[in-house]
């Protein structure tokens, strides 16, 4: 198969532009490709990725090529019972009590430090000044981690992720993530070891000393989890708050229902990962022959699941091409659970683990800016474009509000 007549190809700079119309062609007409140059099927509509997060046929096989060689196999790699005893040991730092009563401070004081550097400005831009650091320094902190390493692990984070999304396979890019694992490696395990000595009340010290059904995590397992948090947790929750934001600020009469109401920042978070997904592609293999909308899929090919694409699925949402944090197709409720409608967490045994962890910096980013920064608008001019393919999110949000 080939790329529909009027999509853009997806490595092309006009579907980097703005991928949405191409998607909307592929669901209609082509809803399964093959995509020669990435040697993978894609999948657009929202029931077949659905299936895919689903299904166990869809295997996460391919995470062998595409993790491995920056993180070390992680827990998205495994599958039955060693999946499931490993997601037991990480799971618990992520959820409920713990996350509330041992992180929520953490990720208060990251925040409200991050704000106190321009809340008396009257101005901002918030994805450099905010976003892009405020969970990579909530996860280095929840670990235990020098805060005066932030920008390193900043520095990681961006080269794991320009790895992942690297569709066209650009050497440079390959050899630098390729040595990010070295060098993350070099800096982790002494630490890791350290921290089995003289455990402290970190996210850290909880990991080297976890034990389910007598199993517990080597030092590799720890590092590479700690590489696959800081890479995912940073990157995604990174362009979340940066989106958020920019839907909000296109819609004022919601961005006043939000300033008004709390209890609506969970609204537009899952709106946001409905309309403007972080994460764009999930991949996958499959372990047999699949039929899906459009065609089968054969055994052993990788699978591109286009999560953009089938948040915008006109079968599956009313208007979806517009945001709506009242829409009723989408339960807010549930929007943080293996249970969601939107795609965004992928669904099943995979996942999010840390979707709790993304909610609660998501709820306090928003309630402390939103409070630090009355009568917020979009500075004059600005026009905030989403950039990337693989993960996606505003390049800027440049705001003016009334200073404090």
């Amino acid at each position: 198969m080939s790329v529909a007549r009027h999509a853009q190809d997806i490595l092309s700079p006009e579907f980097a532009e703005d991928p949405y119309p191409s998607y909307r062609v592929m669901r209609q007409e082509t809803p399964l490709v093959w995509h020669e140059a990435m040697q993978s099927y894609l999948v657009s509509r929202y029931e077949d990725v659905e299936r895919a997060f689903k299904d166990a046929t869809f295997t996460t096989e391919n995470y062998g090529w595409q993790l491995e060689p920056v993180h070390g196999r992680t827990i998205l790699q495994m599958s039955g019972r060693e999946h499931a005893v490993r997601r037991a040991l990480v799971a618990p730092a992520f959820r409920g009590k713990e996350l509330q009563d041992t992180f929520l401070p953490v990720i208060e004081r990251n925040s409200r430090e991050l704000i106190d550097a321009f809340r008396q400005q009257g101005s901002a831009e918030l994805v450099g000044q905010y976003a892009t650091r405020f969970p990579v320094n909530v996860i280095a902190d929840m670990l235990g981690l020098d805060r005066a390493d932030h920008d390193r692990f900043h520095g990681w984070y961006t080269s794991v992720i320009a790895f992942l999304g690297n569709l066209a396979q650009d050497p440079e890019v390959t050899a630098a993530g390729e040595r990010t694992r070295e060098e993350f490696a070099a800096y982790m395990l002494p630490i890791i070891r350290d921290r089995r000595e003289h455990p402290g009340g970190d996210l850290l010290s909880a990991l080297c000393s976890a034990e389910v059904d007598g199993t517990a995590m080597n030092d590799e397992d720890i590092k590479a989890f700690c590489s696959l948090l800081l890479a995912a947790g940073g990157e995604t929750t990174d362009k979340a708050i940066a989106s958020v934001f920019a839907n909000l600020l296109r819609h004022p009469d919601q961005l006043a229902a939000v300033r008004a109401d709390r209890t609506l920042i969970p609204r537009a978070f899952a709106e946001t990962l409905r309309y403007t997904p972080p994460v764009h592609m999930i991949m996958r293999q499959v372990a047999e022959d699949v039929p899906v909308s459009g065609g089968v899929i054969r055994k052993g090919s990788t699978v591109t699941c286009l999560i953009g694409s089938a948040g915008r699925d006109e079968e599956r949402y009313a208007d979806p091409d517009t945001f709506d944090i009242f829409r009723e197709d989408l339960n807010s409720t549930n929007a943080f659970s293996a249970a969601a409608d939107h795609l965004a967490f992928a669904l099943g045994r995979h996942f999010c683990v840390g979707a709790l962890l993304a909610k609660t910096e998501v709820e306090v980013a928003v309630g402390q800016l939103l409070d630090a920064m009355p009568r917020l608008r979009l500075a004059p001019g600005e026009v905030p474009a989403e950039r990337g393919v693989f993960t996606r999110g505003p390049a800027s949000v440049r705001v003016e509000f009334d200073a404090a």
